[in-house]
């Protein structure tokens, strides 16, 4: 089993709105190691940084990373250090609390599930994959499938 540490943040402006909403470091900490173990992650240790964020944050990063202005759900950025540097860290993942409460409430699915599944979808950014083409969106979709559900969680693709 991979050791793995977590660095969570809550942005200071959702401390009121978001008590009791957003996941504990533990349910973050399981649903990351299954979405490594589910992968197949072969190193010892993985590093993470998870921030969670207000709309206008997101806003901003979405904007700065991936030059489009509106929030989003999550933003997985990872690491490119090369190869024989051997560190850790796999990158920084940000979720707007809002927008996935919103999606799961627009969705029919628990808070809970929905933001396992955001957080495991963003592993697995971390790790290489990607859903731009059909072909790849498949594999992801069904990796992410399987965790959730290896979880107790239903197919997140069902509700949709």
């Amino acid at each position: 089993m991979t050791i793995l540490t977590l660095d969570s943040q809550i942005a200071d402006d959702l401390k009121d709105e978001f008590t009791g909403l957003i996941p504990t470091q533990d349910q973050f900490e399981s649903w990351i190691q299954a979405a490594l173990n589910a992968d197949t992650y072969s190193k010892d240790e993985a590093e993470i940084s998870l921030r969670i964020c207000s709309c206008a944050e997101i806003q901003a990063l979405n904007l700065a990373y991936r030059q489009k202005d509106s929030p989003t759900n999550v933003l997985s950025l990872p690491t490119d250090f090369p190869a024989e540097m051997q560190i850790p860290l796999l990158g920084d993942i940000v979720i707007c609390a809002k927008v996935v409460a919103d999606e799961a409430a627009e969705q029919g699915k628990t808070a809970e599930s929905h933001w396992a599944h955001m957080t495991i979808h963003s592993i697995l950014h971390l790790l290489g994959h990607d859903h731009i083409v059909d072909f790849e969106a498949e594999l992801m979709e069904a990796l992410e499938t399987e965790v959730l559900i290896g979880l107790g969680y239903n197919n997140p693709y069902s509700c949709i």
